[in-house]
């Protein structure tokens, strides 16, 4: 088991203090929002309460009454049910794991492409590669900083020979990619050089790190967003790799 490293912890941590800041932005935002609705909902209420008033008022002056007192109740609890029901999907929504957002290409075939190695390598990456036997598929980039937190758990991985690991280097400096491979150590098996991005396009990529399990018949089985740590390796990936080698 590869055990959980500071700063592994340290990044969960920073992504749930985004995550807190992110939805108090947000939800001065909105509320700012209802109010402003509020106050030209309710003036143009007003007007016409006005105006509606004038007419009815000879004839029944206790039903404008209630009309006006119903008006106010509207303008004032529809906003209130509007924000707190966005406040509390946002809520739901920030206690989900990123790492877990689904995928429409789950279960479907790799999408077909050939990539050139990346500069100091002999193998490239190619879907024809990815037939035969259970992989995973690292979205990586020099100057990602998650990938750099997420990298030692792919050589550790790498050190196991459980299952080979290909590299997709997405849009990177030739130089820049090479240098991180021969710095911090090089875990793939075969490494493509996606420089205009237009392969991790087709694979649904939404940013770098992303890891794909793939199966034998080169389908995607698994997308992880965000990097791998100790825990979802142990917890996910290795579990699904091993069931998926075993079929």
């Amino acid at each position: 088991m590869v055990l959980m490293r500071d700063s592994d912890l340290y990044w969960e941590f920073s992504m749930v203090a985004v995550k807190a800041a992110c939805l108090l932005v947000i939800s001065v935002v909105m509320l700012g929002t209802v109010l402003l609705f509020r106050r030209l909902v309710w003036q143009l209420f007003v007007a016409i309460g006005r105006e509606m008033s004038v007419r009815i008022v000879a004839t029944n002056s206790l039903a404008a009454g209630n009309a006006r007192s119903g008006i106010r109740r509207i303008v004032f609890l529809g906003p209130l049910a509007v924000f707190l029901g966005l406040a509390i999907l946002l809520a739901w929504g920030t206690t989900r794991d990123p790492g877990t957002i689904p995928s429409a290409l789950i279960g479907k075939v790799v999408p077909e492409f050939r990539l050139p190695p990346v500069k100091g390598r002999t193998l490239g990456l190619a879907s024809a590669d990815l037939n035969g036997e259970v992989s995973l598929v690292n979205v990586f980039a020099s100057w990602c900083t998650a990938c750099r937190e997420e990298h030692p758990v792919f050589m550790h991985l790498n050190a196991m020979g459980v299952v080979p690991i290909h590299g997709l280097n997405y849009k990177d400096q030739t130089d820049d990619a090479e240098r991180w491979l021969n710095t911090m150590g090089d875990p793939y098996t075969r490494t493509g050089a996606d420089v205009s991005g237009r392969v991790a396009i087709d694979w649904g990529v939404y940013g770098v790190p992303e890891t794909f399990v793939i199966t034998k018949d080169a389908r995607i089985a698994y997308k992880h967003i965000g990097a791998v740590t100790p825990k979802v390796l142990d917890d996910t990936i290795l579990p699904l790799v091993r069931k998926l080698q075993e079929q």
